[in-house]
């Protein structure tokens, strides 16, 4: 049951059921009180009529009548009181009744026993031969019945304390159980979670806002502690990144370091100068290279950085993109085959798509084998070069926009070391490489991360003994660019 609900109907019970006990308590209190009333009566009554036979006698209304008789009906329980039809008190057993009386007030409520609170009231005129001789009061006091009614008051009294207590402490109960000892618990296990305690929550199985607030807090949990492993492994990630960078960056220097040293002792042969200069050059290079990707890997964590992409026309930019690749992979012991059958206008960032085109090149040079053929292709989604390894047209999935291609022939990679490839850091069998290759791992992952602020997704698609080949997807410009 909801609290909400939970708590309506608590007070409802708490406002209806003093209500309900005090009419109770009224209802029967009244009860006893009309029994009691109607059976007094008839006592009284009863009690009456033997007084009545005494002081009805007309001779106790005349001038030194004898009272005598009358006194033995009087004491602490009846007062009688004996009026002259003018008004005046020829007798009274009751101190506190005055002298005289007006009219009034003596032939008021004649024949009816008055029933008051604390005494039953009669009054009835005497006659002789048809002349009022006087009237005479009778005074029977309740005692029995007076003390019932305020033994019962304190009944009723303490009652109604003792319900209101039995309410009171049942609600205090009922709000301790539904409300209090959850919150507690909810409480004391957030506070083991904020020390770093994994929390197990049995509250979750209440069906009411204590169930649904454990089940947020479980969530919550969830995905701090997510969020605390995402950290914790970002953090690993940058100490190995670190530690790795300075690592490889250590192995260029002491070259350089060693080469230059060795240019200063002046016994060297110009030959040898020039040799030792262009070491120095290329290590110097690939040092600027491995710092360059450090710092653009940093920089495409930020959330806050964006790339201003242009609207460029497809077939002028790739073209000048995938140009000038043929010589450097001669260099580097390659044949090249290139495409471009590119046609619209794309949204691209010119420096970072290069940057890809660039880093996808390198990996094809480092991980292929030396005397094969790379293909390198910029084309339209749904279309494939040729040149294209039969397992390449399938990995296309998209059906507007276009691919960008790059494929070697080589080892190829293992099924479960595609996903991994474009994780920081990581490089897949290094005795592939050829010697003094090796990169920084970064490649792959800066230019998945360029792709994707571009809109498009990266694949890599590799069979063993065959080759490798990286397919980058871009959209179509939708004539709005952020």
């Amino acid at each position: 049951m909801k609290i909400k609900t939970w708590l309506l109907i608590t007070f409802f019970i708490v406002m209806v059921l003093p209500i309900t006990g005090a009419y109770s308590l009224y209802v029967w209190i009244n009860a006893y009180y009309h029994e009691k009333s109607f059976e007094e009566y008839f006592e009284k009554l009863t009690e009456l009529n033997d007084i009545k036979s005494v002081i009805g006698n007309p001779e106790l209304y005349k001038r030194n009548a004898d009272l005598k008789e009358v006194n033995t009906f009087t004491n602490d329980q009846l007062a009688i009181t004996l009026y002259s039809k003018t008004g005046i008190v020829l007798y009274s057993s009751n101190p506190l009744t005055t002298r005289f009386a007006s009219k009034e007030q003596v032939f008021k409520n004649l024949y009816e026993l008055k029933q008051k609170y604390n005494a039953f009231m009669y009054k009835e005129p005497v006659y002789q031969n048809g002349e009022l001789l006087g009237i005479y009061e009778i005074q029977l006091v309740r005692t029995d019945w007076k003390q019932g009614v305020e033994n019962r008051s304190w009944f009723v009294l303490v009652g109604a304390i003792l319900l209101f207590l039995l309410i009171y402490m049942a609600v205090i109960l009922l709000l301790n159980r539904k409300l209090n000892r959850p919150l507690q618990e909810l409480m004391r296990q957030m506070r083991a979670f904020a020390k770093g305690e994994h929390v197990e929550s049995n509250l979750v199985a209440r069906k009411d806002e204590i169930g649904e607030l454990a089940q947020t807090f479980l969530a919550m949990q969830e995905e701090i502690e997510t969020a605390r492993a995402h950290l914790k492994a970002e953090q690993q990630q940058k100490e190995l990144m670190i530690a790795s960078i300075s690592h490889d960056l250590k192995t260029p220097l002491t070259a350089i370091q060693a080469y230059a040293e060795s240019l200063q002792s002046k016994v060297l042969s110009e030959e040898q100068q020039d040799e030792y200069s262009q070491i120095i050059l290329t290590k110097s290079e690939t040092m600027k290279h491995m710092l360059e990707d450090l710092l653009m890997y940093t920089l495409l964590q930020s959330t806050s950085y964006n790339l201003d992409l242009l609207a460029v026309d497809g077939a002028e930019f790739f073209e000048m993109a995938l140009s000038d690749y043929e010589q450097l992979s001669k260099d580097h012991g390659f044949m090249l085959e290139v495409t471009c059958d590119i046609e619209g206008i794309y949204a691209v960032h010119p420096k970072q798509l290069q940057r890809v085109i660039d880093n996808l090149m390198s990996n094809a040079w480092r991980y292929g084998s030396v005397g094969t053929t790379i293909g390198i292709a910029a084309v339209r989604a749904g279309k494939c070069p040729i040149w294209c390894f039969d397992f390449v047209s399938p990995a296309q999935e998209q059906q507007d926009g276009m691919y960008i291609i790059v494929q070697n022939s080589g080892q190829g990679v293992k099924k479960e070391d595609i996903e991994k490839l474009f994780e920081p850091m990581y490089q897949a069998d290094t005795a592939r490489t050829k010697a003094g290759e090796r990169g920084t791992g970064l490649g792959l992952n800066i230019a998945k991360q360029i792709i994707e602020k571009h809109g498009g997704t990266v694949e890599l698609v590799s069979k063993e003994g065959y080759g490798t080949a990286v397919l980058c997807w871009l959209p179509p410009y939708k004539g709005e660019i952020s």
